[in-house]
């Protein structure tokens, strides 16, 4: 039984067309499915149907018209390997910010192509008791009657659905402490902010600078609750919380005069090496550094850093290496170009030179097509590319000691 190639109608009803075999692509090339390549489709994972944009499978029909291409996008904990085969039109719209996993027919039931890289179900759908959210979100408001920021989480929770919020109000893992309005990264792929008409933010920045009594109290309430914690500056739904650093250092000094217990980490684009000293004294345990390539020239490109260089991001990790703090890499994973063999020299010579302690490998949430258009890269031959999978077992073969996964580690 080969894998089948899965189309969409225009009523989002999903088929498999048997005569097809089903495809991924790299970088616009395109390649079979192969059966060891593919895992079931993770509990949790969406599909989409892609608009403007014609399937593509391997056979000796051509595939039906009037049908559209379906792609996958992963529950958390899953690396996408290949990304959906299509061909786009000429009036295709930008796709918004998901990433797009191949997705087929396979031994009756939905196939992906992707690498577990993290058994933790900190944000297992199933796991999540919506009467408990609810009942806790009214209890925390009455405890904090006056805390703006825990008003804005129970928005990122009930409005918009994000897993972090949630796990805060169920008392579980890791707590987000967003706090920056303000960025000085422009990245085309950002969440919080629309960078194009064309491809809207997923989810609003936080509006106001939370004071550090608030932070502090947020932060420690989820501390006392949870029996291995993390709380975490640097969310989806704000800037770059070094814009506020002065606000997380008294917030930090605030927490750790009331308990050493737990994790306090951050989320950045690590654009001052001496913020994050400051941090780390005042009692910052870990960072996580997001990047999507470790060459310059492609950093910028996605990132468009304002007012701080790529030299700024690797001094930033250095100088947390050196003072006995905890390093991860948020490292954004794009078929095609993650796994390119420069990139792949430039990730090995980076964790060489810094020894960081962990990478996340993530999926970069983004349209696949123009972000080799972006990158301008417009062709890549088969050779040039040792696959995601690979690359992450080689990494950990290299580099024994490195942790691999998903989400932000509650013990370093």
């Amino acid at each position: 039984m080969q894998p089948k190639l899965l189309v969409s109608d225009s009523k989002n009803r999903i088929f498999d067309v048997s005569s097809m075999a089903a495809a991924g692509m790299k970088a616009g090339n395109f390649y079979p499915l192969r059966k060891d390549e593919l895992i079931p489709l993770p509990y949790g994972s969406e599909l989409f149907m892609l608009q403007d944009r014609i399937p593509v499978g391997f056979g000796n029909k051509p595939v039906p018209g009037g049908v559209f291409p379906v792609a996958a996008f992963l529950s958390p904990g899953y690396t996408v390997t290949y990304n959906a085969a299509y061909i786009e039109k000429s009036d295709a719209k930008l796709l918004p910010l998901f990433s797009y996993a191949a997705v087929c027919w396979y031994k009756g039931g939905f196939y992906t192509t992707a690498v577990k890289v993290d058994r933790e179900k900190r944000q297992d759908l199933r796991l999540m008791d919506i009467g408990l959210l609810r009942s806790n979100v009214r209890r925390f408001r009455k405890i904090f009657p006056k805390n703006r920021l825990i008003r804005h989480l129970v928005s990122c929770a009930c409005v918009y659905g994000c897993p972090a919020a949630k796990n805060f109000f169920l008392q579980r893992y890791e707590c987000p402490l967003p706090a920056s309005p303000h960025c000085n990264s422009g990245c085309i792929g950002c969440i919080s902010v629309s960078h194009s008409k064309t491809c809207p933010h997923v989810q609003p920045r936080i509006k106001f600078i939370p004071t550090a009594s608030e932070i502090a109290e947020v932060a420690l309430y989820h501390i006392k609750a949870v029996r291995d914690p993390v709380v975490s500056f640097g969310q989806g739904c704000e800037g770059e919380p070094l814009m506020v650093s002065a606000v997380l250092e008294e917030a930090i000094k605030l927490i750790r005069a009331k308990t050493q217990k737990g994790v306090i980490n951050l989320n950045t684009n690590a654009n001052s090496p001496e913020k994050i000293k400051k941090l780390r004294f005042a009692g910052l345990d870990s960072i996580r550094v997001s990047l999507n390539s470790l060459r310059e020239r492609f950093y910028n490109i996605y990132y468009k850093p304002k007012n701080y260089t790529f030299s700024d991001v690797l001094s930033s990790v250095n100088a947390m290496k050196s003072s006995g703090g905890f390093v991860s890499i948020n490292y954004l994973v794009m078929p095609g170009f993650t796994d390119l063999r420069g990139e792949a020299a430039a990730l090995y010579n980076f964790i060489r030179d810094t020894k960081i302690d962990m990478i996340q490998w993530r999926n970069l949430n983004y349209d696949p097509v123009d972000y080799f258009k972006k990158m301008k890269i417009t062709r890549t031959a088969p050779d040039e590319l040792i696959g995601v999978k690979r690359l992450i077992e080689e990494t950990d073969k290299r580099f024994p000691g490195l942790r691999h996964g998903y989400f932000n580690p509650k013990f370093i």
